[in-house]
């Protein structure tokens, strides 16, 4: 549930996860055969294997699980199409890599088995301080761990090795043939090592030049428009009176979670056994089973709130409900290292409306559709004391503020049959309950030239001023090696003070220079002491003189080959693999049914007859 948490957890829940996750630097999807059935049955096909439901279903809840946990706000419809979008492509991959695997009879033995077991840790049990000494991975504990493990950690073992070995000399069969040169090699490593220092010129044509200055045609802007017509293209947008209810906690709630986590701890005070309440009342699907146990994990290793707690509070005790954007948590710490790390428990009790609260908020709904469809929307919010909003969105993008993603409403509003002043149903989102009232739609359309005359004429300024800014450039250039000093030509010009810059390697980030563009290139292409022509980067003109130069050390260089080959290599592989699972995908047969079966139209659904 909770991705710091889970983290660390027992081994045997890290494996189930482990066994379907990710191969060395990428993800090949989940291991699917298409052999087992799912509630929904088959959904598609690839080369003739079914592409089963319940497959589909669970690498969806895996990436929406994911992206919900790595970011603030909830996720969005248009986010969740492009997720369940990549549940599909990460399946049929799948699919795709097990009838590869099936075609070039790639197996494992029992021994690779073994031998991985015993020397090859999957790579989270590697950084986990409870298999390390002084920092470093230690063998000998992992394999007096694995010597004693029970029976089930030991299956989940052997599904985890028999899923990635084949798939891992797949890999090596697919990027085999791919060799690093040492001037590659060299070449990566200057790039972030060889470093320069300059003194520069800006000249901020768009600062320095009015558009006085600059005269343009009719004709120049009709063929500019007659060019760049697609550019001038304006998307549908709706304007409308939006109403919504949040589904966030209110404080009331927030003050139910609290004092139902003060009464754990009091029970847990008088006697209770932490576990058995952990079990009963956690939320943290991932802990529950085993008591709500942690494992051990470093400082740093939790969200910042809870990590502070933990190394901050007394051992053996339960603190006070803690919260983090997970919700409210009871911790017990039974094991530190210093502030190095720790072994705790928690229970987790999830910020949410109470079942009142929730019948409040439903019963709040209903009437908002209900006087909707009788009164002006404005007059049914102000009658429930909720807020009406006029607002105005793009189809091709439906944010509503209070409302969120409003997804369904935009759909609402530009079907061809809603009228202004029809008032929606109530949608619900990951958000709120929200409801709209059209007030007008304006269809999409590409803007008249006379309407993008604005925009034209500030391109075509904007191009003109770079080129004057760069025969100023020139002139400074010329004189600056005719032997003048640069900032002298500089003042004479009426340009800003010389800049300086650096120590810089190729792939930094310069302020004021920008980054990856012509002005860096420059700059490492200039021997100390040498001025460059002008050079145009960034809708701007310099003129650069190198100052310092630092050589990138090729002795560290050779030290460090053979690591950096391995990491260019793999990436390389990496890259194979993806062109090669997109070669094919181009000559699969692929049907996807997800539409025809998960959104059958309404006549083919099954009735359910009325429930008195």
């Amino acid at each position: 549930m909770m991705q710091q948490l889970r983290r660390n957890t027992k081994w045997i829940m890290i494996l189930a996860v482990l066994a379907f996750g990710g191969l060395m630097f990428f993800e090949w999807g989940m291991d699917i055969t298409g052999q087992t059935s799912g509630s929904q049955g088959e959904i598609g096909r690839v080369n003739g294997t079914p592409v089963m439901y319940d497959d589909y279903q669970g690498t969806y809840r895996r990436l929406y699980d994911q992206a919900a946990l790595s970011q603030e706000e909830p996720v969005t419809g248009a986010q969740n199409s492009r997720l369940e979008d990549q549940a599909w492509d990460e399946v049929v991959n799948g699919i795709l890599i097990q009838q590869e695997l099936d075609r070039r009879r790639i197996v494992v033995t029992d021994e690779e088995i073994l031998n991985a077991a015993r020397f090859s840790p999957p790579p989270e049990m590697m950084g986990d301080p409870a298999f390390q000494t002084d920092g470093q991975f230690d063998l000998t504990k992992y394999q007096q761990f694995i010597s004693v493990a029970g029976r089930d950690w030991l299956v989940r073992l052997e599904a985890y090795y028999r899923n990635i070995i084949p798939r891992a000399k797949l890999l090596r069969q697919v990027g085999s043939g791919i060799h690093v040169s040492e001037n590659d090699l060299w070449n990566t490593y200057r790039a972030a090592n060889e470093k320069a220092s300059v003194r520069y010129v800006t000249f901020d044509p768009l600062r320095r030049i009015s558009d006085d200055e600059i005269e343009i045609t009719a004709d120049e802007i009709r063929d500019y428009y007659d060019e760049n017509r697609e550019s001038f293209f304006d998307p549908a947008s709706a304007e409308v009176i939006v109403v919504s209810i949040s589904k966030a906690p209110t404080a009331a709630d927030t003050a139910a979670v609290y004092a139902r986590a003060e009464a754990l701890r009091q029970e847990i005070a008088d006697g209770g056994d932490f576990a058995a309440v952990a079990r009963r009342e956690s939320s943290d699907s991932s802990t529950v089973p085993e008591g709500g146990d942690l494992g051990v994990f470093p400082s740093g290793g939790m969200v910042h709130t809870f990590d502070s707690a933990v190394f901050a509070s007394r051992l053996n005790r339960v603190t006070s409900p803690v919260r983090t954007s997970f919700g409210v948590h009871l911790i017990e710490v039974t094991r530190r290292w210093g502030r190095d790390s720790a072994q705790a428990r928690h229970i987790l009790l999830p910020l949410e409306r109470t079942d009142d609260s929730e019948i409040e908020l439903f019963t709040l709904a209903d009437s908002l559709e209900e006087l909707g469809e009788s009164i002006a929307l404005p007059e049914a919010a102000a009658m429930l004391g909720l807020e009406a909003d006029t607002i105005e969105f793009l189809e091709s993008f439906p944010l509503a503020p209070g409302a969120g993603d409003v997804t369904e409403g935009g759909e609402w509003a530009f079907e061809p049959q809603t009228s202004p002043g029809e008032v929606s149903p109530v949608f619900e989102n990951r958000t709120a309950f929200y409801t709209m009232e059209l007030i007008a739609v304006d269809s999409s359309r590409y803007l008249t030239q006379e309407e993008a005359e604005p925009a034209i004429r500030s391109s075509i300024s904007t191009v003109r001023k770079v080129e004057v800014a760069m025969a100023e450039a020139r002139t400074l250039a010329e004189e600056v090696r005719s032997g003048r000093p640069l900032d002298e030509v500089a003042r004479e010009m009426g340009l800003d003070e010389v800049r300086e810059a650096g120590p810089f390697t190729r792939n930094d980030n310069v302020p004021g220079l920008g980054r990856y563009n012509a002005a860096i290139g420059t700059a490492f292409g200039l021997e100390v002491g040498e001025v460059s022509d002008a050079v145009r980067a960034n809708q701007n003109a310099f003129v650069i003189e190198r100052t310092a130069s630092e050589a990138a050390d090729s002795m560290a260089w050779r030290d460090q080959i053979g690591s950096q080959r391995l990491q260019l290599g793999g990436a390389l592989r990496e890259q194979r693999f993806f062109q090669w699972i997109a070669a094919l995908r181009e000559i699969a047969e692929i049907v996807d049914r997800r539409e025809e079966v998960l959104n059958p139209p309404e006549e083919d659904q099954i009735r359910l007859p009325p429930v008195f």
